[in-house]
């Protein structure tokens, strides 16, 4: 089933033809706004590797998601007799953007799956290794937009303006105190702000000001908090200088939390089985985000990392980085995975 309007993805179902369980995976496909530097000065390079569109490059190891998943449902064929149910398989437009799942959840994809499952290769972790622990494991991601309306007036008379780049500097040193002083310390809690526009000349006091930034955290119950203390201080600090504050908020991927340890441990023990305890390894959660999480607040789901490090080999560029790259020995594993991933879950749902 494919996707006609506006999301170039694709739906396409792994069908055992007899009646039971059904699963899905999810594979990304978008690239990132990065121009690629691999090119024959940098190893390891083969012949086309690199993107041949300016601008644009698997920076995010995407590509690596889209030959894993192929790779797993090739191996699940050849099982298919074996096999009650069905598998889902989503092949994901607009991950990037963060918003991309989201779609397939409001168009119901999803209405009819028990279970999801979804990996991401990692530039952090080495290959060969896994990952799959229980608990939070990636931050929501929520933007917000203040505005900041002052009045100009000349430099050398501030007192007959209000001047709000001044006031948008003590907006931003006060909002930093919702994670000093009204989060628990204990959970992890960001506000940043990336970028700051205003003002129109030297000698005139700004009479707007705009500030752009973003929140992330592992709690659910704190993300909830953390836009109206956004607003309560922007607006009382604002107030308290004689200029005025809009707030905008922008709610994106919730925090990707393996809460299912059945399925935690299903991925786990699919992984030991084929290449043994050791292949799995500890990894620290991480502030990044993740839009597989809206397909965790629909079904239930597991969420792990496929290692791509590889010092030896010069391969030691992270994702995003203009050189990019990851240890394609992996790959095999990570096609491994979703084929006996699916395979157990089917098998063991079906008893």
């Amino acid at each position: 089933m494919c996707i006609r309007d506006s999301y170039t993805g694709v739906i396409g179902t792994f069908d055992t033809g007899r009646k039971g369980p059904k699963t899905a995976f999810r594979f990304d496909m978008d690239c990132v706004q990065v121009q690629e530097s691999n090119d024959e000065n940098h190893l390891p390079v083969k012949e086309g590797f690199a993107s041949q569109i300016p601008g644009l490059m698997h920076a995010c190891g995407h590509d690596c998601h889209i030959a894993m998943l192929l790779g797993g449902i090739r191996m699940l064929m050849a099982k298919k007799e074996d096999l009650k149910g069905n598998v889902k398989i989503i092949f994901q437009a607009a991950e990037e953007s963060c918003h991309g799942a989201q779609y397939y959840v409001e168009h119901g994809f999803l209405d009819d799956v028990d279970a999801i499952y979804g990996t991401h290769i990692w530039g952090e972790l080495d290959a060969p290794y896994m990952n799959f622990e229980p608990g939070p494991r990636m931050a929501s991601c929520d933007n917000f937009r203040i505005e900041v309306e002052g009045v100009s007036s000349h430099g050398s008379t501030p007192h007959q303006g209000v001047d709000a780049i001044l006031t948008a500097a003590y907006i931003i040193t006060e909002i930093q105190a919702i994670v000093s002083r009204m989060n628990n310390p204990l959970n992890p809690l960001v506000v940043t702000v990336g970028k700051i526009e205003g003002g129109q000349r030297f000698n005139i006091l700004a009479d707007k000001v705009v500030l752009e930034g973003t929140t992330r955290t592992h709690s659910p119950e704190m993300r909830k908090k953390t836009e109206p203390l956004l607003r309560r201080i922007a607006e009382n600090t604002a107030d308290s200088m004689g200029a005025k504050t809009t707030l905008t908020f922008e709610y994106f991927p919730a925090p990707i939390i393996n809460e299912h340890e059945d399925l935690v441990l299903i991925a786990r023990n699919a992984a030991a089985k084929m290449y043994g305890t050791d292949c799995l390894k500890p990894f620290p959660k991480m502030m990044i985000s993740e839009d597989f999480a809206y397909y965790m607040e629909k079904v239930p789901g597991v969420f792990g990392l496929i290692g791509s490090q590889n010092k030896s080999l010069g391969i030691t560029a992270k994702n995003h980085n203009d050189h990019y790259t990851v240890d394609e020995s992996v790959l095999k594993r990570g096609a491994a995975m979703y084929a006996q991933f699916a395979y157990d879950f089917l098998e063991g749902s079906s008893k």
